[in-house]
C-alpha cells in the first residue's frame, strides 16, 4: 500500500457496502481481495461491521491471516464475538499466532474457557503460547493483564556491538520499539537505553558504561488506571512492567492506555447518566433494562420522598399558594448545583488534581454556593415581586430558601464523590441520579423548614 493511499481519508458509503456485497454473493473472490486491499485493517473492520455474519466470516477466512488478526481486534467487540462462534479453534489459533501477546490474550479471554484451551492447544510457537497464558493469569485490570511480553531488552555486561546484533533480531517480532530496556544478569531491570547513545557509543563500549539509571515502570498488580495516570503524567509511550523484585515482565504502550481510558470515560459517562453496568444501544431490552431500572427505582423513591415533605406542608400551601409555584425552581436549582459540583470534584480525582484538606475544598464551594446564591436570588426576587406580587416575607423565604439549597446542593456535590473515593468507589456515580434525587428531597425539606421560620404557619 503506497504512503499516497495511507493518506487518503477513508469514507463508509453505500455504494461501497452493496460493492462488497455483490462481490461476496458472486464469488469473485480476486476481486473482492484487490478491492479490500486498498484499504487499511481498521476501515475493512468497519466495512465488516456492517455487513451480515455469514458475510464477515466470508472475508475473514478469504484473506490471509495477518490481515484478518489485526481486524479481528478493531471490530466492534459484539461482532468479534460472533465472528469467533463460526471460526474453528485451528482458524482462531491461526489468528491469534500473528498477535502480540496481549492482543492474542485479550482475545482468547472473550471465549468460553473450554474453547480457550482448545485454541491454546492448537498454537504451534510454544513461547507465544507459554506468554498467551502467563498474560492470562492475571486480572484484566492490573498491568499484567494489559502488557505485552514483546519488548527489547539488552544486558548490561553487553558491548555495544553485541547489543546492536541481539536487537535487530528482536525487533523482527516488535511492531514498534519504543524504548531499549537493559536488564542485568538476572533479568532484573535497571535502566533504559537511549537510541541515540548507542549509535554514538563506541563498538568496544559496554552497556553498563552508557545506560541511564533512571526510568518510570508499574508493578504488575497495579491498576490500569494507575498505570494510565503515570504514563499521563510523565507523557509516556511505552512503561516496562516489573514484579515484585523488580524482574522485567513485559510492558505497556500508549495504544493500550489510550483504549482503556476510552473505556473509563465511557463507564463514567454511563455512571453519570444513571446506567450501571456496560451497555450499548444494540443490546438487548432486558440487558438495558437492568442497567436503568435500578437508578430510575431510586429517582422514583427520591420523588415518593419529596412528595411525602411536600403533603406534609399542604396546610401551609393552602395559606401560602405562592410556595407551590416556586417547587420546580427550588428542586432544578439544587440538581444542577449538585451535579455542577460533583462533576467538577469528578473531573479532579481522574485527573489527581484535588489537593489540600476536605474542610478547605468545602469551605471554596460553601463560599461559591453563597456567591451564586446570592446572585440568583436577587433575580428571583425581582420577578417573584413584580410578576408573582408576592408579598415582603414570601419573597424573603424564596431567596433565603435558594441560597441555602444551593449552598447545600454544591456541599453535598463536593462531598458525597470525595467520601466514595475513599472507599474505593468510582465517585462517577456521584455525578448524577444519586446528586440530583438527594439534593431534590434534601431541597424540598429544607424549602419547607425555612418558609415555616419565616412565614410561621
Amino acid at each position: 500500500m503506497s504512503e499516497e493511499k495511507e493518506n487518503i481519508q477513508f469514507e463508509l458509503t453505500d455504494e461501497l457496502i452493496q460493492q462488497v456485497e455483490q462481490l461476496i454473493e458472486v464469488r469473485k473472490d480476486k476481486e473482492l481481495k484487490k478491492l479490500l486491499d486498498e484499504f487499511h485493517y481498521a476501515d475493512i473492520a468497519e466495512i465488516l461491521d456492517e455487513l451480515n455474519l455469514e458475510e464477515a466470516v466470508y472475508i475473514i477466512k478469504l484473506l490471509d491471516s495477518e490481515t484478518t488478526s489485526e481486524i479481528l481486534m478493531e471490530l466492534d467487540e459484539d461482532n468479534r464475538e460472533k465472528v469467533l462462534r463460526n471460526l474453528s479453534s485451528k482458524e482462531i489459533a491461526e489468528e491469534i499466532e500473528e498477535l502480540d501477546t496481549d492482543d492474542a490474550a485479550d482475545i482468547i479471554s472473550e471465549l468460553p474457557e473450554e474453547r480457550q484451551q482448545e485454541v491454546i492447544s492448537h498454537i504451534e510457537d510454544e513461547e507465544h503460547k507459554a506468554e498467551i497464558r502467563e498474560l492470562l493469569a492475571y486480572d484484566e485490570d492490573t498491568a499484567g493483564g494489559l502488557m505485552a511480553k514483546e519488548l527489547v531488552k539488552v544486558y548490561e555486561t553487553w558491548t555495544v556491538a553485541g547489543c546492536m546484533r541481539r536487537i535487530r533480531g528482536q525487533a523482527k517480532e516488535v511492531t514498534r520499539v519504543h524504548s531499549i530496556y537493559v536488564v542485568n544478569k538476572k533479568n532484573k531491570l535497571i535502566g533504559r537505553l537511549s537510541l541515540k547513545d548507542l549509535i554514538v557509543a563506541k563498538s568496544d563500549q559496554k552497556i553498563s558504561e552508557i545506560y541511564i539509571p533512571s526510568f518510570d515502570y508499574v508493578n504488575v498488580h497495579d491498576d490500569v488506571e494507575d498505570v494510565a495516570k503515570v504514563m499521563a503524567k510523565y507523557d509516556l509511550e511505552a512503561i516496562p512492567v516489573v514484579d515484585e523484585n523488580m524482574i522485567l515482565l513485559g510492558r505497556i504502550t500508549i495504544d493500550d492506555i489510550v483504549d482503556v481510558m476510552k473505556e473509563e470515560a465511557d463507564k463514567d459517562y454511563q455512571l453519570a447518566a444513571g446506567i450501571t453496568g456496560d451497555v450499548e444501544a444494540d443490546d438487548t431490552i432486558w440487558e438495558l433494562t437492568r442497567a436503568r431500572l435500578p437508578w430510575l427505582l431510586i429517582g422514583m423513591f427520591g420523588g415518593i420522598g419529596a412528595a411525602s415533605i411536600i403533603s406534609g406542608f399542604s396546610d401551609a400551601m393552602l395559606k401560602f399558594p405562592v410556595l407551590l409555584m416556586f417547587i420546580p425552581l427550588i428542586q432544578a436549582t439544587a440538581g444542577n448545583v449538585g451535579v455542577q459540583s460533583s462533576a467538577i470534584i469528578v473531573q479532579g480525582l481522574a485527573n489527581d488534581s484535588i489537593d489540600g484538606s476536605l474542610l478547605n475544598r468545602l469551605l471554596k464551594e460553601f463560599l461559591l454556593g453563597l456567591v451564586n446564591g446570592l446572585a440568583i436570588a436577587l433575580i428571583v426576587l425581582l420577578i417573584s415581586h413584580f410578576a408573582f406580587n408576592t408579598t415582603y416575607l414570601e419573597s424573603l423565604t424564596i431567596c433565603v430558601a435558594l441560597i441555602s439549597v444551593i449552598i447545600m446542593a454544591a456541599l453535598i456535590g463536593t462531598f458525597i464523590p470525595i467520601f466514595l473515593d475513599k472507599r474505593g468507589i468510582d465517585a462517577a456515580v456521584a455525578t448524577g441520579p444519586f446528586i440530583t434525587t438527594s439534593n431534590d428531597v434534601f431541597g424540598i425539606l429544607l424549602y419547607f423548614v425555612i418558609a415555616k421560620f419565616i412565614l410561621g404557619f
